[in-house]
């Protein structure tokens, strides 16, 4: 009998815990103060725009990048007006083959756009069809022809047209000669592709072979039907046609050892094959922000800037024999979180960030055009994909 009663005491007591546990929630969400409308609450407004970095993962790394995501906060989020408030381009670096910029007000999955145009669809030129006379060398017909489709060539691509199954013409395609010897009893020579000489009136190799008796005088049909020769047209009677580096290996020849063989280039894409590709590496990444929210001076100071691989940390001497830790250098870090992971000391007192529509760019063309030229390029074919969108939804 006693422990019947026991049982529903110690129940009565926990309806009672939970009552009171319930009745203090309730008290809680009372006292919180209203959502402001037209604007996010800061800790919702930084998960939108910050990647965090934690010492073992980031968090936030999600996006909310579509209209009506914070409808019920009565905030817009139309993207349309969005990137035109806030989109711009700022220029850091530029040189003869590389131009870092930084992209603002941007979402990743169109600076990944950008990226991937400017590897598999700006469109190049570079050699498609070898025409081997000879090849005596140790390197197979096969693998130089590969290496010689690799080779950038330093020619406008848009003064061409793409061949589609025509006729080779001077305004198609390309044609280079190379025939190198190395003379018996010499040393060994390398071929470089400064060897590879233009042909402005086109193919030299006769189609078929030539027939002794017929008409020397009449013109042998070759593998190209030029017109007219591509140094008089005035695109190219000043900027002659040449491979963007005159010092790159096509081949090694030993004594009695010789290649002649003609080289035609066609226009294409990276999608295609990865010689048309206009850019060696092209990247992007989110803009680092290092923030030190509590004071680290003296020793402890010092031991962060050593820790630190990229250098991003700096001493500053705040006076009275003492020195505090400063961030000099935030655009340098790779958040390899090394300044955070000594322990929780480190991370209550560093925050790494990412800023989620502020991109660093940095573009290495492989010298066929002109960085910012390709940058250009990519706008325009993902202008005319947008284009074509429009039309086929109208």
């Amino acid at each position: 009998m006693s422990s019947d009663t026991e049982d529903t005491t110690s129940g009565s007591e926990s309806e009672a815990s939970d009552s009171a546990k319930a009745n203090s929630t309730l008290d809680f969400i009372e006292k919180l103060s209203d959502v402001p409308m037209g604007r996010l609450p800061p800790n919702i407004e930084f998960q939108r725009t910050r990647v965090e970095c934690k010492a073992d993962a980031p968090i936030h790394t999600d996006t909310f990048q579509y209209n009506g995501a914070y409808a019920s906060m009565g905030v817009d989020n139309n993207l349309v007006d969005s990137f035109c408030d806030n989109f711009k381009v700022e220029v850091i670096n530029l040189t003869e083959d590389e131009m870092e910029f930084d992209m603002i007000g941007i979402d990743p999955a169109l600076a990944n756009a950008f990226r991937r145009i400017l590897i598999a669809e700006v469109p190049t030129m570079a050699i498609e069809k070898v025409l081997i006379a000879n090849n005596t060398s140790v390197i197979q017909d096969e693998v130089l022809a590969h290496r010689l489709g690799l080779i950038p060539i330093k020619v406008d691509p848009r003064l061409f047209e793409f061949t589609e199954n025509n006729t080779p013409n001077e305004k198609n395609t390309i044609v280079f000669k190379l025939h190198v010897r190395c003379e018996r009893g010499g040393q060994r020579i390398s071929v470089k592709s400064k060897e590879l000489i233009w042909l402005p009136n086109g193919s030299e190799y006769p189609l078929e072979p030539q027939d002794t008796k017929s008409d020397s005088s009449s013109k042998p049909k070759t593998y190209t039907s030029f017109t007219c020769s591509q140094d008089s047209l005035p695109e190219f009677s000043d900027n002659p046609i040449y491979p963007t580096s005159g010092d790159i290996t096509i081949a090694r020849l030993g004594p009695g050892q010789e290649i002649d063989l003609e080289a035609h280039a066609v226009k294409g894409i990276g999608k295609t094959h990865a010689k048309w590709s206009p850019v060696a590496p092209v990247w992007y990444r989110m803009l680092p922000e290092v923030i030190i929210s509590q004071d680290i001076e003296d020793e402890m100071a010092e031991k962060l800037v050593a820790t630190c691989p990229v250098k991003v940390f700096d001493i500053e001497d705040i006076g009275n024999g003492k020195k505090r830790a400063t961030v000099a250098r935030p655009r340098a870090c790779t958040l390899c979180r090394e300044c955070i992971r000594e322990g929780k000391g480190w991370e209550n007192s560093i925050a790494l960030q990412r800023k989620k529509d502020h991109f660093i760019f940095k573009i290495e063309s492989t010298g066929v055009l002109p960085p910012e030229v390709l940058f250009t390029e990519a706008v325009k074919i993902l202008e005319d994909k947008c284009d074509r969108v429009i039309s086929d939804l109208s």
